[in-house]
């Protein structure tokens, strides 16, 4: 029996359990370059994660004037898909597992406690880089930013919405109409504000992409490094 309260614990990717902002930076930087406009310096890139591979890369261009048409235009749509194409064949270059990811991980499992990623990444980015990383197995399931499909508004029903959330916690529930405790951590707004839309704990990853300073981002408990994730669990 684990001596932490929860039946399951869900993680954000990309600035809590791996460090992708180079390889994401890239795949912005090829779609700028086909588009004419200068490149985004590596670093800074890490300003622009959190709501996804669409949002990224249009930060990028608006900062730059934009583009005819807008972010619904051809000429975006073209860049996008001219990033996506990159990215999925160059997503795990330099990427890798935060320092503690693989022990903390271990350590919850031998916990008994299930794990899911929820992440606003396309769901077969998230498996593909897992697998590049010999790192998928411990996961009980992946919820990527396409995995809930659209609602009404055509918008993919991903973070900052709790559905992804409310699905990771059922997929990995021993009951899936009771599900036990779930505690959630992320390094953004969009991972706190899904988190209470669900209506589960949340620990914010302070050592990752935050876009607001950690203590600001309205989490229950910020770490500022994931070995500290254990003992935070427990204080919750």
């Amino acid at each position: 029996m684990s001596d932490l309260p929860y039946e399951t614990i869900g993680f954000d990717l990309d600035g809590t359990l791996l460090d992708t902002f180079r390889d994401l930076g890239a795949a912005v930087n090829h779609a700028l370059a086909l588009g004419g406009f200068a490149p985004v310096p590596m670093e800074s890139s890490q300003d622009l994660i959190g709501g996804g591979a669409k949002i990224m890369l249009a930060q990028a261009v608006n900062a730059q004037g934009g583009l005819p048409g807008g972010l619904e235009g051809n000429d975006f749509r073209s860049l996008y898909k001219a990033m996506l194409r990159f990215y999925a064949d160059n997503n795990a270059v330099y990427t890798t597992p935060y320092p503690h990811a693989r022990d903390v991980v271990a350590g919850l499992a031998a916990r008994g406690i299930k794990m899911a990623v929820v992440t606003n990444k396309f769901e077969s980015f998230a498996r593909s880089i897992l697998t590049e990383l010999d790192f998928l197995e411990p996961f009980e399931t992946v919820i990527g930013g396409d995995t809930m499909g659209k609602g009404a508004d055509g918008q993919f029903r991903s973070k900052p919405f709790a559905d992804p959330i409310v699905e990771a916690r059922k997929r990995c529930a021993s009951d899936p109409d009771h599900p036990g405790p779930f505690a959630f951590v992320g390094d953004s707004s969009y991972d706190v504000k899904a988190a209470r839309a669900a209506g589960v704990p949340v620990i914010a990853a302070g050592y990752g992409y935050c876009d607001a300073a950690p203590d600001q981002l309205g989490a229950d408990a910020v770490i500022d490094s994931l070995d500290q994730l254990l003992p935070s669990l427990a204080e919750l």
